[in-house]
């Protein structure tokens, strides 16, 4: 099984994953997917690209030289190497294009989003690493620090007979676009819809800082959350590991109160 260290590398349109943590879609995607040493993964809808084989890369898509952003990826793919060398300390930033046009496309401008809930763009880290598995067995993926500091939270919390479960971590860009997306083809209203989530671009869940969290038992992102004795454990002791709950009552952005939601605020 992988642990920590194990690395997603980021870039602004495609992901490369490690390879034996994605599921495979088709029979030909499985048998290339069981000998990949990583696998390069489309944001916008999770199709899978390429997989980079000991004998050279195994396109599985047509026409994959002419895919979006495949340049980046072939360049990170070279340096996974010098990443791993790095021994994830020097952890940088993915470049703010695109977002006018996915604000454009909800109806919304960035400078006024910006002046009327006081959030700010938030860039993805160009790597993350893997911080075990969420409650519904995904790959919960984090900035190197808050990973750490998640891990040793949560096992803080155990010895003390408290349980502490993610229900998800780092969301890119297009994963939060794909958000608005669902619930608008639902029949929700952009305005209905930035009441419980920030516009692309915007989520803390873009910096790999942020996670929601759980206790077995409970629905996930739900308030009555705050009844159990997990959020009584977050709200005494989480602080000493450096997280910090970013939307309490009355919070200055218009958001919900989310007691789920926390934020490692010390990197």
């Amino acid at each position: 099984m992988r642990g920590p260290g194990t690395l997603l590398i980021n870039t602004p349109q495609i992901e490369l994953w490690p390879g034996g943590l994605l599921r495979a879609r088709s029979n030909h995607d499985a048998r290339a997917l069981s000998r990949a040493r990583h696998v390069l993964r489309r944001k916008r809808d999770g199709r899978f690209l390429a997989a980079d084989l000991p004998e050279g890369l195994l396109p599985l898509v047509h026409r994959l030289m002419h895919e979006d952003g495949i340049e980046q990826a072939l360049d990170a793919l070279d340096c996974i190497v010098e990443y791993r060398r790095e021994g994830l300390v020097r952890v940088g930033q993915l470049p703010l294009d695109r977002l006018e046009e996915r604000l454009a496309g909800l109806g919304l401008d960035a400078p006024g989003y910006q002046s009327r809930t006081g959030l700010e763009l938030i860039a993805e880290p160009d790597r993350l690493t893997l911080a075990g598995f969420d409650r519904f067995r995904r790959p919960l993926w984090l900035h190197p620090a808050a990973a750490r500091a998640w891990t040793h939270m949560r096992d803080a919390a155990l010895r003390e007979d408290v349980v502490l479960d993610a229900i998800s971590g780092y969301r890119s860009h297009d994963y939060q676009l794909g958000i608005f997306e669902r619930k608008l083809a639902r029949g929700q209203s952009v305005a209905e819809i930035l009441t419980v989530n920030a516009a692309p671009g915007y989520s803390e869940h873009h910096s790999g800082l942020a996670l929601d969290i759980g206790t077995p038992g409970e629905p996930p992102a739900e308030e009555s959350f705050e009844a159990t004795a997990a959020f009584a454990w977050l709200r005494e002791r989480a602080g000493g590991y450096g997280f910090v709950m970013s939307y309490p009552r009355d919070n200055p952005y218009g958001i919900v109160y989310e007691p789920w939601h926390w934020r490692f605020a010390t990197a």
